[in-house]
This record gives C-alpha cells, sequence and structure tokens, in this order.
C-alpha cells in the first residue's frame, strides 16, 4: 500500500494523455476534489461519493481520500472524488459535482476503458440517483450502507416520524420542527437521558422503529438533518395533517397528541429535486448493508430493490447478505469481495 498512496500532491500537465501515478488535487466549480491514480494503474476508473457531512464539519485542503479509496487502488483502478460544493444536504451539488469531476477527467486526461461509481451512507442515494441521470457514464455501480430512499419519504418516514414519535411518547426533548427559532441541533445525552427515565415508551419506539432503545439517540442526528434541510429548502418538507400512524402502543392516543405540521409547497418541491429515485436502472448494480445499523435501519433498506423490481431492472440488481453491526462498519475486505461481485456482473453483461 505504501508504494501506491506515498505520492507528491500535483497538477498533471495538461498535454497529458495518460495520468501517472499520483494524488492530485484542485477546485471545480468551488468544490475541491482529489484524483488517485495507482502505479499500476489498469485504465479503469472508480468515482467515489461520500456520505453526509454536517455544516460545519472540517474540511482538509488539499482534499482526503475516503477511508475506501486504498481498497479501489490496491485493484489498480484510479479513484476520483469530489467534496461537493455544500455541506449538509448535499445531493444536488453532489450529483453534478461528482458528473462534472467524471467529464474532468474525461476531458482533460483520458477516457477511462470502464467507470464504476461506489457510495455509502447518503452518498449512495447519489449514486443511485446518477446512475438513474447518467446511464450510459458507468459500466456499474456500488452502495453500501446507503440511504437509498427518496428525499421525500426518507424525510417523512426516516426522519419527521422518528422525531414526532419520540416527542408524542417522551414529550419535552424534541424542539418543534417547524418554528424558525428551534435550535439547529439537539444533545445526543438529552435523548439518552430522556430513553433511560422512560424504558417502557423507549421500548416501543425501538420496535416501531427497528432499532434498540440505547441507539435512540440517534435521532439527534436526525434532528440535525431535518434543520438543515429546512434552511436548504425553505420550510418545513413533510405534511402530516391527514396522516394515521399505526403501530405506536395505544395509537388512538398516539393520533390525538402527536404535532401536525403544514408542509411548505417550496420545501416540498425542493425535496422532490433532490432527489426522487425511479428504480429504472441499466447498468450493474451491487447493493450492501450491515446486518444492523443504527443510522438507517433495516426498514429502509429493502425500499430501493423493490422500486428497482417495479420498474423492472431486476436483471441489474445484486443484494449482498448484510455483514457486522453500526453504520457504514465494513473491513476492507467486505468492501473489496463486494466490488469483486460488481466487476463480475459487469463482465457479464
Amino acid at each position: 500500500m505504501a508504494a501506491i498512496m506515498c505520492v507528491v500532491l500535483a497538477s498533471w500537465p495538461a498535454h497529458a494523455a495518460k495520468p501517472g501515478p499520483g494524488a492530485y488535487t484542485g477546485t471545480l466549480h468551488n468544490a475541491l476534489y482529489r484524483i488517485d491514480v495507482p502505479a499500476d494503474w489498469n485504465g479503469d476508473l472508480v468515482m467515489l461519493m461520500h456520505g453526509y457531512q454536517p455544516v460545519g464539519a472540517p474540511v482538509s485542503t488539499p482534499m482526503a481520500a475516503a477511508d475506501a479509496t486504498p481498497v479501489f487502488l490496491e485493484k489498480g483502478f484510479a479513484v476520483a472524488q469530489s467534496q461537493y460544493a455544500s455541506q449538509g444536504w448535499a445531493v444536488s451539488d453532489a450529483i453534478a459535482d461528482t458528473e462534472r469531476l467524471r467529464q474532468y477527467f474525461v476531458r482533460t486526461y483520458v477516457q477511462p476503458a470502464h467507470t464504476y461509481i461506489y457510495g455509502f451512507s447518503l452518498g449512495g442515494l447519489e449514486v443511485a440517483a446518477s446512475i438513474e441521470r447518467y446511464p450510459h457514464a458507468y459500466t456499474g455501480a456500488m452502495i453500501t450502507c446507503g440511504m437509498t430512499v427518496s428525499t421525500p419519504d426518507m424525510l417523512a418516514r426516516g426522519v419527521v416520524t422518528p422525531l414526532l414519535a419520540f416527542d408524542a411518547l417522551i414529550p419535552g426533548v424534541i424542539p418543534d420542527l417547524a418554528a424558525p427559532d428551534a435550535p439547529p441541533a439537539i444533545q445526543f445525552e438529552a435523548i439518552a437521558k430522556a430513553v433511560e427515565k422512560h424504558p417502557g415508551e423507549a421500548a416501543v419506539l425501538a420496535r416501531r422503529l427497528e432499532e434498540k432503545p440505547e441507539t435512540l439517540p440517534t435521532l439527534a442526528l436526525y434532528y440535525m438533518v431535518l434543520r438543515e434541510f429546512e434552511k436548504r429548502a425553505g420550510g418545513m418538507p413533510v405534511d402530516n395533517r391527514k396522516a394515521v400512524y399505526e403501530g405506536f402502543g395505544d395509537d388512538a392516543a398516539f393520533n390525538r397528541s402527536v404535532r401536525r405540521y403544514d408542509a411548505s409547497p417550496a420545501a416540498v418541491a425542493y425535496a422532490r429535486r433532490n432527489v426522487t429515485l425511479t428504480g429504472h436502472i441499466e447498468v450493474p448494480l451491487v447493493m450492501q448493508w450491515n446486518a444492523f445499523d443504527e443510522t438507517i435501519p433495516s426498514r429502509f433498506h429493502a425500499v430501493y430493490p423493490e422500486q428497482i423490481k417495479r420498474a423492472g431492472s431486476a436483471r441489474w440488481l445484486t443484494v449482498l447478505d448484510p455483514v457486522g453491526e453500526g453504520h457504514c462498519n465494513f473491513t476492507d475486505e467486505q468492501t473489496s469481495a463486494a466490488f469483486d461481485t460488481l466487476l463480475r456482473k459487469a463482465s457479464a453483461n
């Protein structure tokens, strides 16, 4: 690995037809990027899409490589990745910046023999949208631990419903989700303490949300994502005035007590644009999750695979058995094995 990663950051000469080995960084349309090329480059390229980054999270300059980058370099693949022009729910920037970087690589250096795309966590949603939007750009795609649910549904089911449910069963912890003066974040510890004080209600929530009581503090992350999204989109993106909730104990009492929100039309439209999946894919796609993921629970794992099947694209899909516990907790060997599966599927098509 040392021979692959111990390289000098530099700029390729504009006339180069084929990139030499190295790690190269720059900026495209206000988005940092990084391109790594191994000494034994096989002529193929992996576009890599990272997960959710909270607004204000530290960003290194020049851009650092994602943890999975060495896996692909050791196999002889070049890797290109964008930092994206924004943080938070940067789905639109992620898709545009990654496609811009791919075109930059082709236009400035060389057309790869094959181009693959890989994403993890929120990057999974962005990969799915990318192969739907640019089907002829890629030979295949891989998604691990991905939140591959259309944004409107993800916000409604994955963010707002759990927050509302916690607030209805254990009041006084979750702020008003649409109030302009609501804080941008809440502390994990505040939720953890409330869970300890209300074990019965916490057990109901965990069972309904396919989590564990000790993982419910992850709702603090959901809350932060929602508040950032509201700021980006211009208001509350979910309308639950007529929603009927089930599975939270006394459903009649729950539906009487749960907070109701009227969505902002602009925010609803923004959520649909960024992004709604169709399930129509035309390249091999390999997907894998961890067996237990507190950030992206198993209730979301089958959503995109089922959507792909309904769209008539099942022949392109491979879902690997889940492994390990935690969010995006894969070993290099597991990531490598999943990518090998993609390569076999791509060569067979």
